[in-house]
């Protein structure tokens, strides 16, 4: 089984230690102690967890695009025809290319709140090495 510290908790949910700790203290999210006494949370109650905080942030109806990631716009630079606009979704940056018409039409400019949605045909997925050497923790 895989536990994860508070810390690594925090690092995976994008979200500082303290407010893993408050949640464990509220009882939000179940946590044990390890052998050293640390604090720790089960990678599949973690999982759980992080399924009913996903929910829509923007409350709208379903679609077939599962991957939402609500941030801040960080940075738009617009030509005549296209534009980019970059996003900061917690720890991760999105960058989308777009025209120009659909930046100006969603008011999108830097500090406006964004959610990017996400939908490919091809995703690749990758086991980190550091979390895997020595942040997870494994028992038999």
């Amino acid at each position: 089984m895989t536990v994860f510290r508070m810390s690594e908790a925090a690092e995976l949910l994008g979200v500082s230690v303290d407010t893993v700790r408050r949640w464990v203290d509220a009882g939000r999210l179940a946590a044990s102690r390890d052998e050293q006494g640390h604090r720790v949370v089960d990678g599949v109650v973690l999982a759980a967890f992080v399924r009913t905080q996903s929910a829509d942030p923007e409350g709208r109806e379903e679609s077939s695009a599962r991957n939402r990631l609500r941030g801040i716009v960080t940075s738009v630079i617009k030509d005549a025809v296209m534009a980019q606009v970059d996003i900061q979704a917690g720890p991760f940056r999105v960058v989308s290319l777009m025209s120009r018409e659909a930046v100006d039409e969603l008011g999108l400019e830097v500090g406006t709140v964004a959610v990017a949605v996400i939908k490919s045909t091809n995703v690749v997925v990758e086991k980190p090495t550091v979390i895997a050497a020595s942040r997870g923790r494994s028992s038999s």
